[in-house]
C-alpha cells in the first residue's frame, strides 16, 4: 500500500501575493491574497542517509522502467483532466507543457495550488485516503504514517523527481525520525525552469494533501540553487511568511524572466515581480 500512496505525494501548492524578483510572463498576475507568500531560495536542512531502493543509473541519471512510464502517463492524464488541455509531446516534455498551462489557468496562486491538490486526490481511491488519515495517521504520533510516506515516496517518484533517498528529519521537540527523503536534482524543478511552478504545483499543494488529506505534516524545502528537494515528513511546514522557499527570487535558467527582465530595465521591481508566488 506504501508505495501506492507515494504516487500521491507528487510534485504539484495557498494565499496572497508576494514579491519575487523576476519571473515568467507565462505566469498570469494573481488576485492578492492575504498572507501570500514571497519568493526566495533556500536550502535542504538534512542530510542524506539511507539509499532508496531503486538505484540511480549510470552518470546520476535515473533510467525510467516500463512502469515509470505508466505512472507518468496515469499522472499527466490527471493533470490533463484538470487542465482540459493537452500538449502534443510525448513523454515528460509534454506534462511540463501541462504543468505550465495548470499555472498559466489559474487566477491567482490559490487557484493555481487547489487545482493542484485536486490532481493528487484523484491519484487515490477516495477509501484509502480515508482509511490511511483514520486508521494509520494516529499511530505513534504520526511516525510510522511518516515513515511509510518517505519510503514509498523514494521507490515510486524517482520517475517525477529524478534519484532520491530515504534519510532522517529532526522534528520540532527534537526527535529524530526515518521519514525524510532527500532528491539530489530535482528533474521536475529542472525541467520547468520556474520556480512558480514548483511553489504552486508542488512545494505547497503536496505539503497541503498529505496533512489535510493522509493526516500527515510535510515540510519541503527545495535548493533552487542546485536543484536539491528536502521532503520532511512528520514536520509541520513553517507559515508562509516565514517559509525561506517563498522568499526566492527567480530562476537564473527562467527564460521567460529574462525576457522580462530585458523588456522591463526601466520597470520598477514590483512590475517584474513574480505574479504567480
Amino acid at each position: 500500500m506504501a508505495t501506492q500512496l507515494a504516487t500521491r505525494g507528487l510534485p504539484l501548492a495557498s494565499r496572497g501575493r508576494s514579491s519575487c524578483a523576476a519571473s515568467c510572463s507565462s505566469c498570469p498576475p494573481s488576485s492578492p491574497h492575504l498572507g501570500r507568500r514571497p519568493s526566495r531560495r533556500f536550502r535542504c536542512s538534512s542530510p542524506q542517509v539511507d539509499a532508496a531502493a531503486a538505484p540511480p543509473a549510470k552518470g546520476g541519471e535515473y533510467r525510467p522502467s516500463f512502469a515509470d512510464d505508466l505512472l507518468l502517463a496515469f499522472f499527466r492524464s490527471k493533470m490533463v483532466e484538470e487542465v482540459g488541455w493537452d500538449s502534443e509531446k510525448p513523454g515528460y516534455a509534454g506534462l511540463m507543457e501541462v504543468a505550465n498551462r495548470l499555472m498559466v489557468k489559474g487566477k491567482s496562486a490559490m487557484e493555481t495550488e487547489q487545482a493542484a491538490v485536486r490532481v493528487l486526490q484523484s491519484l487515490f481511491p477516495p477509501v484509502l485516503l480515508v482509511l490511511y488519515k483514520a486508521l494509520l495517521s494516529p499511530i505513534a504520533n504520526g511516525q510510522l504514517a511518516a515513515m511509510m510516506l518517505a519510503r514509498a515516496t523514494a521507490l515510486s517518484c524517482q520517475w517525477l523527481m529524478g534519484p532520491c533517498s530515504v534519510n532522517s528529519v529532526t522534528l520540532p521537540d527534537g526527535k529524530s525520525w526515518s521519514s525524510g527523503v532527500f532528491v539530489e536534482k530535482c528533474k521536475y524543478l529542472e525541467e520547468s525552469k520556474c520556480l512558480g511552478i514548483c511553489i504552486n504545483t508542488c512545494k505547497l499543494p503536496t505539503q497541503t494533501f498529505f496533512k489535510d488529506h493522509m493526516g500527515v505534516d510535510l515540510y519541503m524545502e527545495p535548493n533552487f540553487e542546485d536543484y536539491s528537494c528536502q521532503f520532511n515528513f512528520g514536520v509541520p511546514p513553517p507559515p508562509l511568511d516565514t517559509d525561506k522557499a517563498l522568499k526566492e527570487p527567480c530562476l537564473d535558467i527562467c527564460t521567460n524572466a529574462r525576457r522580462r527582465r530585458e523588456l522591463g530595465r526601466n520597470s520598477s521591481p514590483d512590475e517584474l515581480s513574480c505574479p504567480q508566488v
